[in-house]
């Protein structure tokens, strides 16, 4: 992979993305565009009555006070100079199943790359406490290999809950719709 766009709506400074910043480091070129704080529950909405502000943390790692998808919209706009080859957005705190993924940043921030033509993921883990993100970004790799391997179909997203569980206590992976 070239360059590997991620977000989440957690907040820059969520121990989710982090890790899973450092991961996909190990694949390709990562560049981070978060938002400022916590956004969860804000879907698709947009700042449209005010300014955004970016600030550059440290290179390839940015700042948005706006939402999640501000983040990929202004992330592909104003940022990066050429698209990347895919778009990952958490790892969540919480899973995002059903009728959550209509309100989740997570899972919008991944639809609006896939609705820019980009390969999207979010990542969230199925639990509410002692979150083993090292296990979950294990996983997401795993995931993205396989992805590698077939051709992913447009205006598709993966929307990965996984089980906060060692990986060797996972006993699969099941692909469903929403």
């Amino acid at each position: 992979m070239k360059k590997i766009l991620i977000t989440n709506d957690d907040g820059f400074h969520s121990e989710g993305l982090n890790v899973l910043k450092e991961a996909l480091e190990k694949i390709g070129e990562v560049i981070v565009v978060a938002p400022d704080k916590e956004r969860s529950a804000v879907s698709f909405s947009l700042t449209l009555h005010r300014p955004l502000r970016v600030t550059e943390l440290k290179k390839n790692f940015f700042i948005v006070d706006g939402t999640p998808t501000d983040c990929i919209n202004i992330a592909l706009k104003n940022l990066m100079d050429e698209m990347p080859s895919l778009v990952v957005s958490g790892i969540n705190l919480g899973p995002n199943l059903g009728d959550d993924t209509l309100f989740s940043g997570t899972v919008s921030a991944a639809c609006e790359g896939a609705i820019l033509g980009i390969p999207s993921i979010s990542v969230s883990i199925a639990d509410y406490n002692n979150f083993r993100y090292d296990e979950s970004a294990k996983i997401t790799l795993k995931i993205i290999e396989i992805v590698k391997k077939i051709k992913f179909p447009k205006d598709t997203i993966l929307n990965i809950n996984i089980p906060n569980k060692k990986i060797e206590e996972i006993k699969g992976i099941k692909i469903t719709y929403q």
